[in-house]
């Protein structure tokens, strides 16, 4: 039996990996883009001046070429600033985009999900999300291993999560320098998605001063910093303000709460959901997603039955341990319960499906099994079978067939 491949559902999985290398282009853009305002800009104002002056008999001939000449430098800086900026990023970038954009085509073309191609690229997706869950895993090592020896290096985000660790590394030394100047890289983003990471960054920088009870550079750091976030944070900074009466050692609850280091780990969540929503990458690693999808898919309310426990059932493989339940069972414990129109019968021996070609058949006391297993039984024990729920013995011939409507 075959499938036919559902192109659309896998496309829509696939947003973030081709979302990551098309943000880094319009970072690229960007980038040029403020070379050329900032350099042409210049010329234009020079040769504005030039004009002017010129028209007036006030510019000499030695003064007006020595300002063309320096137009001329200025462009041709402007030039070799933005081929080394295509080389360096945007060209490798294009090339990351490319590919990816090639391997996504690809399951275009691919009919069903039984042939071998198919299961190729198959393969790659899953080494993909096994590179994924490394990364946010911080086991960059062994991501990187895995997408080389796979030869996958342009389909991961190897590099988004090398910046994205070297600045919650710093968060964690207490440093906010790496967090403020990414902001700044992607202040019109941010602003876009209303995020106010960058704030909280700066009110942190802020109480720090405060900890340290230097009290001037505090005042200074706050009218520059802070104020210009009054329309929309009044109340915080107004609070943040009153710090400088309180010592790091307050009891006062409101001021204390601000002291409190346990900030730090919620600037990093918060810078991570900021560069998660910006690159539209899932908060939680694709593996993780991909075996909820197939969780959800198989999770009925018999999986957590003891009595009912299907050993072929990856929603029943709950392993329990000193500390507590683990297994896929563990993980099905977040997903929703299955919607099936129709049922499907598995016989507890085998793990078959019991159907017209393996009908099941029912013991005296109503328990049912697939009549495969239990002609195998048969045959081992002298035409005696037992029900392994019950321990009934009785004869193959004695069971009864199960008509399934």
């Amino acid at each position: 039996m075959t499938s036919k491949v559902n192109v659309e559902g896998i496309l829509l999985f696939e947003q973030p990996f081709a979302r990551v290398p098309y943000e880094n282009y319009r970072k690229v853009f960007r980038n040029s883009q403020r070379n050329v305002e900032r350099e042409l800009g210049a010329v234009q104002t020079t040769a504005s001046d030039l004009a002017k002056r010129a028209s007036t008999g006030e510019l000499g001939r030695d003064e007006a070429m020595s300002a063309i000449d320096g137009m001329i430098g200025r462009v041709e800086n402007l030039k070799r600033k933005l081929s080394d900026l295509q080389e360096t990023a945007g060209k490798p970038t294009l090339d990351v985009m490319r590919e990816r954009l090639h391997h996504l085509s690809t399951v275009e073309s691919i009919q069903t999900t039984s042939g071998s191609e198919f299961s190729r690229w198959a393969d790659t997706r899953l080494d993909r999300w096994l590179v994924d869950w490394a990364l946010r895993s911080g086991k960059e090592k062994t991501a990187r291993r895995i997408a080389m020896d796979k030869g996958i290096e342009t389909l991961v985000d190897i590099d988004l999560f090398t910046d994205i660790q070297r600045i919650e590394g710093a968060l964690e030394q207490h440093s906010c320098t790496e967090a403020l100047a990414w902001c700044s890289e992607n202040k019109a983003a941010l602003r876009k998605i209303k995020s106010t990471l960058e704030f909280e960054l700066r009110l942190q920088e802020y109480i720090e001063l405060s900890r340290s009870r230097n009290m001037l550079e505090a005042i200074a750091y706050s009218k520059k910093h802070l104020v210009p976030w009054q329309d929309t944070h009044l109340a915080q900074i107004e609070q943040a303000s009153a710090l400088l009466a309180f010592p790091p050692n307050t009891r006062c609850p409101s001021y204390k709460r601000l002291y409190d280091l346990s900030r730090w780990n919620n600037l990093v969540k918060s810078f991570r959901l900021a560069i998660y929503n910006l690159n539209t990458l899932p908060t939680e690693p694709l593996l993780y997603l991909a075996l909820y999808a197939g969780l959800a898919s198989l999770k009925l309310p018999a999986c957590y039955d003891h009595a009912t426990k299907n050993v072929d059932c990856p929603v029943c493989d709950v392993e329990t341990g000193e500390s507590a339940p683990k297994g896929l069972g563990k993980l099905a414990e977040e997903v929703p319960l299955s919607h099936h129109a129709n049922s499907t019968i598995v016989c507890r021996i085998s793990g078959k499906i019991m159907d017209e070609d393996n009908p099941p058949m029912a013991f005296p006391d109503g328990s049912v099994y697939s009549r495969e297993a239990l002609e195998e039984m048969a045959m081992k024990h002298g035409g005696k079978v037992t029900c392994p729920r019950t321990g009934s013995i009785c004869s193959f011939l004695n069971l009864r067939k199960v008509y399934i409507s």
